[in-house]
């Protein structure tokens, strides 16, 4: 294993190839403010952040990545375009698997701004391809942005296609939404019953007969509940052929040109991913003029579904597939949405990506053998 003074020396190595690619150097603390990445993620991140507290700034979480302060950063005084490199240490609460770091270095690369997106894309994911081309990796491509569209070109409710929308990053819990909303798992006895009182009695009579209040959700919260319940469980299910199309895409894995036919077939049952299809082809001709050979590039639909929950849009990841218990050595993605809620509204196009120099060097001295 490389000690640390060896991968501090590789992560030099990496973020000088950054620095020379045209990305000005920028640090952030080590130190968050807890409440940033609470409203960002809810309390699921207390699972795999590390909290503690500070008498007069509150909350904080040791640094569990760099996109978020980079942006705030970015949206507070950055200009347009802009290209950011960043260097120094995560740290991730690991509670199911001893053997992966809860502690570990990333090199990154932002690129903010520009008025072409396709470009953007193709730039950051060059840039990765390129400083790590002496391994032999394989590209794994993705596009949360499709699965968003698809999920709003449902014909179903707008409380039904967020609920689905929030959990994109949670396949399971997506997974049990979609079987539920497409009325193929059995409803539980429980609920039954719940709704037969609810038609019979109303919800304020139910809430009067289930006894004190107990908890944080106020009577009107649970009241709300309630009504959402039953209004939901008036709704038809979606369509068979809807949520046959949706898992179609869920499980497509193929080259991304062979991808992208498939896509525009399934488009024309499914219009409302046609415009993230043309982005998609707009992205392969960028990377096509950037030198990759987009006919050997994997996709995979659902690549990204669990990584941060930023990216709404192009993803990518690099992996050593001779040694699969390695995590990607880099990874990355677009995540415009995110620069727009903590620049409070105003945002812009945004995309970036990291590498992990202890794999990088893990690498470097197998292939040295």
């Amino acid at each position: 294993m490389a000690s640390k003074a060896q991968t501090l020396a590789q992560a030099e190595r990496l973020f000088a190839f950054c620095r020379n690619s045209g990305a000005q150097p920028v640090q952030t603390a080590v130190l968050q403010p807890a409440e940033t990445l609470l409203d960002l993620y809810g309390e699921d991140i207390r699972a795999r952040a590390y909290v503690t507290s500070d008498p007069l700034r509150g909350e904080q979480m040791l640094r569990p990545d760099f996109t978020v302060p980079v942006v705030q950063m970015h949206m507070d005084d950055g200009g347009d375009p802009a290209r950011y490199t960043y260097m120094g240490e995560v740290f991730r609460r690991q509670e199911r698997d001893p053997n992966r770091p809860n502690e570990y270095i990333q090199v990154g690369y932002e690129l903010f701004g520009g008025d072409d997106p396709a470009a953007a894309d193709a730039e950051v994911f060059a840039l990765f391809s390129e400083m790590l081309s002496p391994f032999g990796l394989r590209a794994a491509t993705g596009d949360i942005g499709l699965l968003l569209a698809a999920v709003q070109g449902l014909a179903t409710t707008d409380k039904r296609k967020a609920a689905l929308t929030r959990h994109i990053w949670r396949p399971r819990r997506f997974r049990a939404l979609l079987e539920r909303f497409g009325g193929r798992s059995p409803v539980p006895e429980s609920r039954k019953r719940l709704l037969a009182d609810l038609d019979r009695h109303g919800v304020q009579a139910v809430l009067d007969a289930a006894g004190p209040e107990i908890g944080l959700r106020s009577r009107d919260d649970v009241a709300a509940r309630l009504a959402a319940l039953q209004a939901d469980a008036a709704e038809p299910p979606i369509s068979v052929a809807q949520v046959e199309l949706l898992e179609d895409i869920l499980s497509l894995r193929e080259t991304s040109l062979n991808a992208l036919a498939h896509l525009r077939d399934i488009a024309v049952d499914m219009p409302a991913i046609a415009p993230a299809l043309d982005r998609m082809q707009a992205r392969l001709d960028a990377l096509a003029a950037q030198g990759i050979d987009v006919d050997l590039l994997d996709f995979e639909a659902s690549y990204g579904r669990t990584t941060m929950e930023y990216y709404d849009g192009f993803v990518f990841g690099f992996y050593a597939e001779g040694r699969p218990d390695l995590p990607p050595v880099a990874s990355g993605g677009r995540y415009d949405a995110l620069t727009r809620i903590l620049g409070r509204g105003r945002a812009v196009p945004a995309v970036g990506g990291v590498v992990r120099p202890e794999l990088v060097l893990t690498l470097t001295e197998e292939t040295a053998q």
